[in-house]
């Protein structure tokens, strides 16, 4: 469990992972030792793992953007996961149940380099089929 302090200290840091130690101090009326050593807690108990950046609207709306489903042969899961997680293009990988095991979500500059990247995806060893769906407009994000 956390403190109220610490839940409006993450709520700042989702906006802004960049904000200084005196700005979050000053926003939650502590001190900057205070604030750091919170931030510590948070990191070595596993809550923080790490900080991100978080691309503009402008730079993603330019990215063309995909969910690929991938049916993989069940004794090359864990070989396959792995070469999927070498792929900086894929943002995102879940598994699923039904039809196809996995669903990644990539991002490519145009459809030509999804194009290459879906071919890249497709001939992974442990792949045995998959299917694209683009992404043409983005409804709503939470």
């Amino acid at each position: 469990m956390i403190s109220q302090q610490d839940e409006r200290l993450l709520s700042i840091l989702r906006t802004n992972a960049r904000a200084s130690i005196s700005d979050l101090a000053r926003a939650l009326n502590l001190s900057r030792s205070t604030v750091q050593s919170r931030m510590l807690k948070l990191e070595e108990s596993g809550i923080i793992k790490g900080y991100s950046v978080d691309y503009g609207e402008a730079y993603l709306n330019a990215m063309v953007s995909a969910h690929v489903s991938i049916k993989v042969k069940q004794k090359l899961t864990t070989k396959t996961n792995l070469e999927l997680k070498q792929i900086d293009a894929i943002s995102q990988l879940y598994a699923i149940s039904g039809e196809f095991d996995l669903i990644a979500v990539v991002q490519a500059q145009n459809l030509e380099k999804l194009s290459h990247l879906l071919d890249d995806i497709g001939n992974l060893d442990g792949v045995e089929r998959t299917t694209s769906s683009v992404i043409l407009e983005t409804k709503f994000k939470r």
